[in-house]
């Protein structure tokens, strides 16, 4: 994109106010985190339930930000004269114009895609096939929403010859809006599902939305063997090209056969009267129908070829994308070693700059996958976005990347190849930095991150921080936009890790951070974060800390109260916050109504306190069967309340609401409400919207041929029935899995088949029937993932889902993903 200050304003119909002097815009900017390069960028501020742009506008002036499109006029324009205010009914339709204006100027095939799953993953793998073909502009990550699918569109330009896009809808009306700025010439259907449904009546409605995508396309690509998806599009387009893949004879792309073995699916297709075989590794049936969908728009694309002339036997897991882990000598990777280009790149920075917890960043570069264009001008780019993010040094690997080292003006060192990098890696003395990794599929960058990262972790639990981001929002949407959110991250939050949880909430602007003890919240303090913490259980023994690091601490009784009047002492004239704990009927912590006249006492006659907040724990919140008792535990947290403030006279933050209440009780919302369980997938609602954010997986390290009458394990309390192939797992209860999962009781799954447990659990190993199963050594074993849950584990143990995250060892390693 780069258009005039004058055509973009015409463009987006904008009023203009201020020094708005003539000058090129190339960039756009909508997070006030994210500014790379102030001189070619204007800023969207866009308002939304959850937030305002417009309140970060006195920040980015301070950041070199000089144009801005905004819909609100601000008595502040007067004192930023030498800024440039464009003015419009509405930011982001004036996005959609821009978009729109721009996708117009282009006559090359469009693709998009829609559907419930798969987008992401279809559009992928069709680039990384159909670019040794032609030049292919993708939409960047899931870039598919509002705001994603015009950004994307604005990344067209002359260079390029096929555009694919995603787009995503959450209620009706969306899709009228997103086919105008694609505009696509082809079009794709995966699946029809249930994501997003709380926006619809039935799924029809959710399908005939999505299916708008389709109303100017010249052909649509689906899988004949959905009858609904076949079905509505017949009725809806029943004069419109298709071209179909699937069992059906009457499909274009016509599938014969399908054979699996526990590494791969060979397939037999049948394309106009000739059978072709191809394999894909992956035995799953949403990868085989993704990889059928990508080959029939390579077919539809490239009309002059065959089945045959593409090699899907390379395709990969997309999850391969953005991972955090855990490096060698306290270091941090961000694993992004399948993709490599401008776009990508500038979110992998923007992961990169997230992350406060090593102050050295180091990036491991490889050559770009750039078309058409110049390529110092590339390289150029490149060198201006590690200069303005702050990157302390730059590995590039590749003969292109080399050839431009002069234009890197930090630390550096530069490497014909991978090999040659990882001959060389040990010289580089790596050590307390975050690494990122980002290399085109071709180098291989997975085995610069094996070397890279701690070794000898063959089971992981895997946290997606895509699903984290999803359960936040769900709460986010259930709130008015003043309510503040108080998140639990104490118990390494939940297990799933205190700090990457903490700093992801920390981006999301969250009000607060709960801990138990103070130790945690120093390492926090530690490592970055600055949001208010609240410490739950806090030691009264050294509370210089508590000023320290600027923590604030929970009361619960008069003798805390005594203490840290005592000593906290007067902090330059300013008072101290303390968080005062109600007991409301939890009998466990806190004032009782009773005690609140003493208290009031207290804090008028003690000025180097105050309440910053007031509150309470509910009991019961996620049983209706005890609806009664919480509601006569809100009530009597209201007079309380109520009688502090007006004895006080100040305000203060008032919370009683977690995770169940927040579903279930919107009355008890009040000012804040605290965030726990919930985020991490777990939730009280018949109707549960929240997804799983937890993979605990590990691999089969031996398998044992067990005779018929022989036992497995400690104690002999398994006897193989019959012979029997016994598969033994890196995991035991030292890890967390508890010992109640042994002899059947607990199952994993593998190669997507279930396996029990046999014998009981070690301290270190598991041993599980594999009888049943094609499975080898080495292969990938899942304890529990989005099918079989947490929740599922939790049933078998009769306990409850949040003490099976929790008893996770902290030994076992944390791999962070963004999908």
């Amino acid at each position: 994109m780069n258009y005039s200050l004058s055509e973009f304003s015409k463009i987006i119909d904008a009023e203009i106010i201020g020094n708005c002097q003539e000058k090129n815009i190339q960039n756009i900017i909508f997070d006030s985190r994210k500014v790379i390069s102030s001189d070619i960028a204007v800023f969207f501020a866009f308002e939304t339930s959850k937030n305002d742009g417009h309140k970060y506008i006195e920040e980015l002036i301070n950041k070199g930000i000089k144009i801005f499109v905004v819909h609100k006029k601000f008595t502040f324009f007067e004192n930023h004269k030498n800024c440039c205010f464009l003015i419009v009914n509405n930011t982001i339709e004036a996005l959609h114009k821009l978009a729109v204006y721009h996708r117009k100027k282009f006559d090359i095939p469009v693709i998009a895609v829609t559907g419930s799953n798969g987008k992401t993953i279809v559009k992928e793998w069709f680039t990384s096939i159909a670019s040794d073909f032609s030049k292919i502009l993708q939409s960047p990550k899931s870039y598919n929403s509002q705001l994603g699918v015009p950004l994307s569109v604005l990344e067209l330009d002359k260079f390029f010859e096929i555009a694919f896009f995603e787009a995503g809808i959450s209620k009706m009306g969306e899709m009228s809006k997103i086919e105008k700025i694609i505009q696509p010439k082809i079009g794709i259907i995966t699946n029809i599902g249930d994501a997003h449904q709380e926006n619809f009546d039935y799924i029809e409605q959710k399908l005939n939305e999505k299916i708008q995508l389709f109303k100017n396309a010249e052909i649509i690509i689906y899988n004949k063997d959905n009858s609904l998806i076949d079905k509505t599009l017949a009725l809806s387009y029943p004069f419109k090209q298709k071209f179909t893949f699937g069992l059906s004879e009457n499909s274009d792309l016509i599938v014969k056969k399908i054979y699996k073995n526990h590494l791969q699916t060979n397939i037999c297709l049948k394309y106009q009267n000739i059978e072709y075989d191809f394999s894909i590794n992956f035995i799953d049936d949403a990868s085989i129908e993704n990889a059928l969908t990508v080959l029939s728009a390579l077919l539809v694309v490239y009309k002059d070829k065959t089945p045959n002339s593409f090699d899907l036997s390379n395709l990969y897991q997309i999850k391969m994308r953005l991972q955090q882990i855990e490096g060698m000598n306290n270091c941090t990777i961000i694993n992004d070693s399948y993709n490599s280009d401008l776009s990508s790149l500038k979110i992998a920075i923007d992961v990169l700059n997230a992350q406060q917890q090593h102050s050295k960043k180091t990036i491991i570069l490889s050559d770009l996958n750039e078309v058409g264009k110049d390529e110092r001008t590339i390289y150029q780019t490149v060198a201006n976005l590690v200069k303005y993010s702050n990157i302390d040094r730059i590995f590039g690997i590749g003969q292109k990347i080399s050839k431009f080292a002069d234009l890197f003006k930090i630390p550096k060192s530069f490497y014909p190849d991978t090999h040659s990098f990882i001959l060389d890696l040990f010289q580089q003395k790596f050590n307390n930095e975050t690494i990122l990794v980002k290399g085109a599929r071709n180098f291989k960058f997975e085995k610069i991150t094996k070397e890279l990262q701690l070794k000898n972790h063959r089971t992981v639990l895997e946290i997606n921080l895509n699903n984290f981001e999803h359960n936040y929002q769900y709460f986010r949407e259930l709130l008015k936009p003043e309510t503040k959110i108080m998140v639990m991250v104490k118990a390494f939050s939940y297990g799933s890790g205190s700090y990457e949880i903490a700093n992801f909430l920390q981006l999301k602007n969250v009000d607060y951070l709960a801990v138990a003890i103070a130790d945690e919240g120093i390492e926090l303090r530690k490592a970055g974060i600055k949001t208010p913490i609240l410490i739950l259980n806090p030691d009264t023994d050294n509370i210089e800390i508590f000023k320290t690091y600027s923590l604030e601490p929970e009361i619960y009784n008069f003798r805390m109260l005594e203490i840290f009047s005592k000593k906290i002492g007067n902090i330059k004239n300013e008072k101290f916050p303390v968080h005062i704990k109600i007991n409301t009927g939890m009998n466990r912590l806190g004032f009782s109504e009773d005690d609140i006249e003493k208290l009031i006492t207290f804090f008028k006659q003690n000025n180097n306190l105050f309440i910053k907040s007031a509150f309470s724990h509910l009991v019961g919140s996620s049983d209706s069967k005890f609806d009664d008792f919480t509601i006569n535990q809100a009530k009597l947290f209201e007079k309380i309340t109520s009688v502090l403030k007006k004895e006080l006279s100040y305000n203060f933050i008032k919370h009683i609401a977690n995770s169940s209440a927040i579903e279930r009780f919107p009355d008890f919302h009040l000012d804040m409400v605290r965030l726990g369980i919930g985020l991490y997938g777990i939730s009280s609602s018949t109707k549960n919207f929240l997804k799983n954010i937890s993979t605990l997986k590990t691999r089969i390290i031996q398998i044992n041929n067990v005779k018929k009458g022989d036992s497995v394990g400690y104690d002999r309390t398994w006897f193989a029935q019959k012979d029997s192939k016994i598969a033994t797992l890196p995991i035991g209860y030292a890890d967390g899995l508890s010992r109640k999962l042994s002899n059947g009781v607990g199952k994993v799954k593998i190669n997507n088949s279930f396996a029990p447990i046999v014998g009981n659990i070690c301290m270190d190993l598991t041993m599980i029937d594999i009888t049943e199963i094609d499975a080898g050594e080495g292969d990938e074993v899942i304890i529990f993932d989005e099918e079989y849950t947490v929740s599922d584990i939790a049933k078998l143990l009769g306990t409850i889902p949040y003490e099976v995250l929790t008893s996770i060892s902290q030994r076992i390693k944390r791999v962070y993903v963004w999908e």
